[in-house]
């Protein structure tokens, strides 16, 4: 499981305002060169989704976000609606400008074996997940 895993991030996400924040995201996918931050996902179980909306915004918004590819929120497939009822709040309205995406737990389950065995960076999981509008 920890193939290509850093057992520590890279020093931009240690020096820049908004740091702490970032650094409790789920998952950053690094780019292997530059090891800049190409993608986040936040696992929302049962945690809050507000806190992990905010992550997203402090990454997406802060000086890491040049090489960023994609935001994801990962849950159930019953939590959809408790993430677009938190779309909804005024703080959230820039969301949509972001391009987060929903990645539901079932879209995972169907397609990991698939995605292990033919997939490649990004493009699988942006192909099972779908952009969040607040609507």
């Amino acid at each position: 499981m920890g193939d290509g895993c850093l057992s520590v991030l890279p020093g931009f996400t240690t020096e820049t305002q908004g740091a702490q924040s970032v650094r409790l995201i789920d998952v950053l996918w690094l780019d292997r060169g530059s090891h800049r931050i190409v993608a986040a996902f936040e696992v929302e179980h049962s945690t809050t989704i507000y806190s992990g909306i905010v992550r997203m915004l402090d990454l997406a918004l802060g000086s890491e976000a040049q090489a960023l590819e994609g935001l994801f929120l990962v849950a159930p497939d019953k939590r959809e609606a408790d993430v677009r009822e938190q779309l909804r709040r005024p703080a959230f309205s820039r969301i949509a400008d972001l391009k987060v995406r929903y990645l539901p737990y079932g879209a995972l389950e169907k397609d990991r074996e698939a995605i292990a065995r033919f997939g490649q960076g990004l493009k699988p999981l942006q192909a099972i997940s779908h952009f969040l509008t607040p609507a």
